[in-house]
């Protein structure tokens, strides 16, 4: 993953969520198993983005990007207990490969910013690799195009849990939306927030101050 010091030039960030449909993603040889033709199931149900602007007081927020998508397959109820967005709301919604010209236009190619970024680079690959862009054991993102704020975490609070919903509270980040359902727009918009507070150097949580200095 990126870290802080690759950043020195970077000017546009984008920090992005995805919710998913909660099933496992085949790997390339079980795909490759399987009957020809058969249309895999999508599993990202929701993309939101948020880009961060650099000027020279630092960084601050810009545009949002949001789309739910349709799977064309079934959610888990586990996935919808913590998302709330239930197949029917998706009856209408475009699929992966109608929102993915407005996706790479947002995104462009700047460094991209989420929370357990691993999770995001899967997801997107996959649906890539869907859509025929590439193949299933190839790649489109990978973690040189990321920065982690799970990662960027565990230098301000070793052996901390690494939810968002923790980082969160650490950083005294009102997260009362997320009480009852996550959202991918909102997601993004908190991920951004830790960012923001973490990449000044300096945290105050309820035990301690750390800086990047202390390190």
């Amino acid at each position: 993953m990126l870290t802080l010091d690759d950043l020195t030039e970077v000017r546009r960030l984008v920090a992005i969520d995805a919710e998913t449909t909660g099933f496992r993603i085949p790997g390339a040889a079980e795909i490759k198993k399987m009957p020809k033709g058969l249309r895999l199931p999508g599993i990202i149900i929701e993309i939101g983005c948020l880009e961060l602007l650099r000027d020279d007081e630092g960084w601050k927020t810009g545009r949002d990007w949001h789309r739910r998508i349709q799977p064309d397959g079934p959610i888990a109820k586990a996935s919808m207990a913590i998302h709330g967005i239930h197949p029917a709301q998706l009856k209408d919604a475009p699929r992966f490969r109608d929102v993915l010209d407005e996706f790479e236009d947002f995104i462009q190619q700047d460094v991209l910013l989420a929370h357990s970024a691993s999770n995001e680079i899967d997801f997107l690959n996959f649906e890539y690799a869907r859509v025929g862009r590439c193949a299933f054991d190839e790649s489109i993102f990978s973690e040189n195009d990321f920065v982690c704020t799970q990662q960027l975490s565990r230098s301000f609070f070793p052996g901390a849990p690494g939810s968002l919903d923790v980082l969160c509270d650490r950083l005294w980040i009102d997260r009362s939306s997320r009480f009852d359902h996550h959202g991918a727009l909102l997601d993004a918009v908190l991920t951004a927030e830790a960012f923001l507070k973490m990449q000044g150097g300096f945290v105050q949580d309820d035990t301690r101050s750390v800086s990047f200095g202390d390190q």
